[in-house]
């Protein structure tokens, strides 16, 4: 009995086992976690790296691949002072002549667009006789193709965008905030259904306001006053919400 005791003791210990167990354990948790890392895509840093960027600041998307001029037009973007000064380039830059309907004269469409800054971010300002027949809320190809410039800047920068469209106060045949309501629709259906080959503009960055003759920029007693408040706005929003994008 003792001589059978002795030689079960003197075998070798399984304790190395549990130690092996453990390492396996934390090998196979380390991998899991560079994968999940491996998995997050650009997105994710472009979200975060905007949510906590300063604010009037305007961030890019897929900056490898952005066109030249896109990239001038949103680096005066970025900084209001800069903006302020080079106003009338970015109209320029946004609009190049070979990229206007031929019915459509360069000074009288510089004269009709805006670029401004504010609390909130930079708008794009536009009168509605640059998109839309009086009264109308429909584009036509040349209205189109006025807009299809502005595609690329809002998809290479990372804002979260508002259009909103305004009237004057004196619209007839229509309720204004539903003409409002309409013509901002209008434009939302071009950038996102018209304009947006390879659905690489996401439909969650964009809202809509309609706030009909509310807002007006500048008195109604005129002609000309009521043709500057009759507009559309696109905004590039200095904030945004993290998570907003997929």
């Amino acid at each position: 009995m003792a001589r059978s005791r002795r030689r079960k003791d003197s075998g070798p210990s399984s304790g190395w086992l549990v130690t092996f167990a453990d390492l396996i354990t934390l090998l196979l948790t380390f991998f899991v976690l560079l994968l999940s890392m491996s998995s997050l895509t650009q997105t994710l840093f472009v979200q975060v790296d905007s949510f906590f960027s300063p604010r009037n600041y305007i961030s890019f998307s897929r900056s490898g691949n952005i066109p030249q001029r896109i990239l001038m037009v949103l680096n005066h973007m970025r900084e209001p002072d800069t903006m302020e000064l080079n106003r009338e380039r970015i109209k320029d830059l946004l609009f190049p002549l070979d990229a206007l309907p031929d019915e459509m004269d360069r000074e009288w469409v510089k004269d009709n667009i805006d670029v401004i800054f504010n609390e909130q971010g930079v708008v794009i300002v536009m009168t509605d006789s640059l998109l839309f027949a009086p009264g109308e809320y429909t584009l036509s190809e040349a209205n189109k193709r006025f807009l299809a410039p502005l595609y690329d800047v809002l998809l290479y920068a990372n804002q979260d965008i508002n259009i909103s469209a305004h009237t004057d106060d004196q619209v007839r045949g229509m309720d204004s905030y539903e003409l409002s309501a309409l013509r901002a629709l209008s434009v939302l259906d071009y950038f996102l259904y018209e304009a947006n080959v390879g659905k690489a503009l996401k439909p969650n960055r964009f809202s809509i306001s309609a706030y009909g003759a509310d807002r007006p920029a500048v008195t109604n007693s005129s002609p000309e006053g009521r043709a500057k408040n009759r507009r559309v706005e696109i905004m590039l929003k200095n904030e945004q919400w993290l998570g907003s994008y997929p």
